[in-house]
């Protein structure tokens, strides 16, 4: 085969040869200069650097009207590019999921009113533009989250009082959103929603035809929006029952998602009923991918790509580690305080030795701190993975950690010493 890649996410992050032999397939990476620096200078493909200023759909399609060719998969491992790969197959003449149905994937507001249509309780919400249109006025009252149709990592996302308080900011430009508060805001790319109070959940898999393959289930510490706001954020596996498994069947039968991977959030409300939040028909972010070989035996990306490239999957999978472990991640932002220099942790030194402590992650001593939301391993501040004989004792180590940590910073322009920024002392629960 012949396959054009949109090369978003770094190279490791995927591991491409584990899912496609670069040695029976043409492949060409199409991606920005320092992600097509991520690939291992022994890889056989081609590699197209594009130049960043517009988006992966308009320069993928210039680029080939300058050099016509042909390709027979088209492929994004990507959230924010997985709709420029519809419809670049799309114009090209190219198989694989259609705009409209990667579309229900990626909107959350036709994703959530797909998934009530099935019969499972989603939050109540409208497009921000209806919110605009009634004054203020919602079915619903208190909290009210307003975030982008399409967003990821939290960004953009606001949490008001109430609905009214939405309207009142929208009309004053005073949101904090830099693209509602501007002259001219498109108000089509957002949303509100009731805010929901409890555990969040995320459940990551892969499906093929529709069948779920293989599924795991886990909880949240902390959540993406405190994340964004500068407290960490960790996850750690759960048991997994029949009914959970039947739940997010129904959940990806709803938006039509048949093959690949996915990652599925929701919450669990203070009556224990289960609401829906959003789904990707990607992999999790980030330490899900390792987290989930651990406990499975399975690489999702590698066994995505096979079902992409119509290898057939079920029946082929590795079998899980006769051990059981319960793995999960965790994660200290440094994006609140970017621009300085990480200057270390006090108190991490029994969990950096901890033999539960399977990956540790931590920035070099005088590094600038990363100036974008990111999860990953040597860009956060601290990244890593945790594994226990129980989830209950994973979650305690976690927390743990979060109560234990207290991050050191500098000025840039101070070599030693500065202002300590604390991160620890987050809403995270009892130990």
């Amino acid at each position: 085969m012949n396959i054009l890649i949109l090369h978003r996410v770094p190279y490791p992050r995927i591991e491409y040869h584990r899912g496609i032999d670069h040695t029976l397939h043409d492949v060409t990476y199409f991606g920005k200069r320092e992600i097509i620096a991520s690939l291992p200078p022994d890889l056989r493909c081609t590699a197209v650097e594009r130049p960043g200023k517009l988006s992966a759909l308009e320069e993928a399609r210039a680029w080939l009207t300058e050099h016509p060719q042909d390709f027979d998969r088209v492929i994004s491992m990507s959230e924010y590019e997985l709709l420029d790969a519809a419809r670049l197959r799309e114009w090209l003449g190219v198989e694989g999921a259609p705009v409209g149905q990667v579309m229900l994937a990626r909107d959350k507001v036709l994703m959530k009113g797909a998934v009530a249509r099935s019969g499972l309780r989603v939050p109540r919400f409208l497009p921000l533009s209806e919110l605009i249109r009634q004054d203020g006025k919602a079915p619903w009252s208190g909290s009210t989250v307003l975030k982008p149709h399409s967003g990821a990592s939290s960004v953009d996302v606001v949490v008001f009082d109430d609905p009214s308080k939405v309207h009142a900011a929208i009309a004053g430009k005073r949101t904090g959103v830099a693209e509602l508060d501007r002259d001219g805001a498109d108000l089509s790319l957002f949303e509100v929603e009731e805010f929901i109070d409890g555990p969040i959940l995320h459940f990551d898999g892969l499906v093929e035809q529709g069948k779920i393959l293989t599924l795991t289930a886990s909880e949240y510490i902390g959540t993406c929006l405190e994340y964004a706001r500068g407290l960490p954020i960790g996850s750690y596996q759960i048991e997994l029952s029949e009914e959970m498994e039947a739940w997010v069947a129904r959940a990806l039968d709803a938006v039509d998602i048949h093959n690949g991977s996915f990652h599925l959030e929701a919450i669990v409300d203070r009556q224990g009923e289960r609401v829906f939040l959003e789904v990707g028909n990607r992999v999790g972010g980030a330490d899900v991918v390792p987290t989930f070989e651990m406990a499975t035996g399975i690489h999702l990306p590698s066994q995505e790509l096979r079902i992409l490239l119509q290898d057939t999957v079920e029946g082929t999978l590795p079998a899980p580690p006769k051990d059981r472990r319960w793995f999960g991640w965790f994660a200290f932002p440094g994006h609140h305080l970017g621009g300085h220099l990480f200057m270390g942790f006090d108190g991490a030194g029994s969990f950096r030795g901890s033999s539960s402590a399977v990956t540790w992650h931590e920035l070099s001593i005088g590094k600038p701190l990363p100036t974008n939301i990111t999860y990953s391993a040597h860009e956060a501040p601290l990244a890593g993975i945790v594994g226990t004989s129980s989830p209950a004792e994973t979650r305690r180590w976690i927390v743990r950690l979060f109560q234990s940590l207290r991050m050191r910073t500098a000025s840039p322009h101070i070599t030693r010493g500065g202002g300590d920024s604390s991160i620890s002392k987050a809403p995270l629960g009892s130990s």
